[in-house]
């Protein structure tokens, strides 16, 4: 038995590796991303001078656009290029994209947002996916090798932070771009140096005759050629679109597309009772989900301007990045991470342990909470700004309280329950529930800072009230879906 990682298949190490790198670039950039769009276009380090609501949308929009296009990325994985490829692929796309970004034009800003969307759908399923395929079906370490991977990304998220928020808010926002493109090329560097440890896990797509995936091919390429021209018509000024709007469609879209995918799966796909039952099951996490991530998502939006304008972020005598509050988060959720997995564990052993849908209600409630101190935060600047740090550390604790009542357990969810002929699939639209949170987050963002400290108190109270009703009916709903009653899918 292959125990070259930490007992684990040496193969865990690329992929591993290539992760933290990727999370690396991504939370390093995605931390300066609002700052920059609504940063004065004059002064030391200037900005694009956007407006919060523009910039909120667009942030938004771009989060959307990478948890989206991941279910295209997995069928390109899946029928043409296999996930060993498309991750390679995907990696390059990405370090071109963060490299573009440090290019200093409105133009390149926007293209280099794009290729990261395009890159990260390549990347960000599959390589949990070849995670899964080192591991033989028999093989008891595969929950605690996806364990370490995830690891990866707290790793990679503090990295980021850490260093990209510092070059970016000290030094200039192009440098903190420009390293995020570092980071992944040391991602890409390692994972070709090292590809061959993975060996054949994920290395090919699936059967099918050659005419057929000939015809995939040819139809990939027509799609691709298509969206290259809108993209450069975009990129030319040839077409604008309004920001806001666009979020708020891409919204509906991605809500309908959700929508009618769990309906025909439900009377379409020839699910068995047992199988139904478990993707209602499923349905009600992902509404969960959603609202959970568009609240989470706040970091780099609403919750960031609000440490900008109104924090007083002085230690002594520095000035800390704004960035690096965010470096809450990952260390909370390496801290606490394993008193929740012990938590739950020991409530199954005397048979408390929550159901599915009550695990779901604590991590909506926990989000709440997290609202309503910024609440009292956000009366506390309205008096007397700028106000302590501590109200938005307390808050990122809470969320990844949070996060971890309800992350983890959506994944291990979609994962035992969802139909086996349609997995991957399911797992595409767990992460469109990631891409719906995060464009609402855009949009909710927005709203939140449109008219500085007087407009988010009533966003963030909404948002409060929208977490405890769907907590309620989660609640309600954990008395009727008994843990002993969803029966696993086989």
């Amino acid at each position: 038995m292959d125990k070259g990682f930490f007992g684990h298949p040496i193969g865990l190490r690329t992929l591993f590796l290539t992760e933290m790198w990727e999370r690396m670039s991504y939370y390093g950039m995605r931390a300066l991303l609002v700052l920059y769009m609504t940063g004065a276009m004059t002064g030391f380090n200037p900005g694009l001078g956007w407006s919060a609501i523009e910039a909120n949308a667009i942030y938004g929009i771009y989060v959307g656009f990478v948890y989206f296009m991941v279910v295209p990325g997995g069928w390109i994985a899946d029928n043409i290029l296999g996930h060993q490829k498309a991750v390679l692929i995907g990696a390059i796309i990405i370090a071109l994209g963060h490299f573009t970004l440090a290019i200093p034009l409105e133009q390149t800003f926007f293209l280099g947002l794009i290729l990261i969307v395009l890159g990260t759908g390549l990347l960000k399923g599959n390589i949990s996916t070849i995670v899964g395929s080192l591991y033989k079906d028999n093989d008891d370490r595969r929950e605690s090798g996806y364990t370490i991977f995830y690891m990866s990304i707290n790793i990679g998220s503090t990295l980021g932070f850490l260093i990209c928020s510092y070059l970016g808010e000290k030094i200039g926002w192009h440098y903190g771009f420009g390293a995020a493109g570092i980071g992944m090329s040391f991602g890409v560097y390692q994972y070709i140096k090292f590809r061959h440890l993975l060996g054949s896990a994920g290395a090919e797509p699936n059967n099918m005759p050659d005419d057929k995936r000939a015809n995939l091919i040819k139809w990939t390429k027509l799609s691709l050629v298509g969206m290259f021209i809108v993209i450069g018509m975009g990129l030319l000024g040839l077409v604008s679109f309004d920001p806001r709007a666009f979020a708020e469609n891409f919204a509906y879209f991605l809500t309908t597309v959700a929508g009618l995918y769990f309906l025909y799966l439900f009377i379409f796909a020839g699910l068995n009772s047992a199988e139904r039952k478990n993707l209602l099951l499923l349905f009600v996490l992902f509404i969960g989900a959603a609202a959970f991530w568009s609240g989470f998502d706040q970091s780099a939006s609403s919750l960031s301007i609000f440490a900008r304008d109104y924090t007083d972020l002085t230690i002594g005598n520095f000035a800390m990045p704004i960035g690096w509050l965010q470096f809450a988060n990952p260390i909370l959720v390496v801290t606490f991470a394993p008193i929740f997995a012990g938590m739950w564990a020991y409530l199954g052993r005397i048979n408390m342990n929550p159901s599915l849908p009550l695990k779901f209600a604590i991590g909506l409630l926990f989000m709440a909470l997290s609202f309503i101190v910024m609440i009292y935060a956000v009366n506390l600047a309205m008096v007397s700004a700028p106000v302590g740090m501590q109200w938005l550390l307390i808050t990122y604790a809470i969320q990844t309280w949070g996060e971890l009542a309800l992350s983890p357990i959506g994944l291990a969810a979609f994962s035992k329950y969802s139909p086996k002929r349609y997995m991957g699939q399911m797992f595409g639209l767990w992460f469109l529930a990631s891409a719906i949170g995060g464009v609402l987050a855009g949009l909710l963002g927005g709203d939140a800072m449109s008219e500085g400290l007087l407009s988010i108190e009533p966003i963030f109270a909404f948002m409060i009230q929208y977490y405890l009703i769907i907590a309620v009916i989660l609640i309600a709903l954990s008395f009727v879906i008994k843990a002993e009653d969803v029966q696993k899918a086989e």
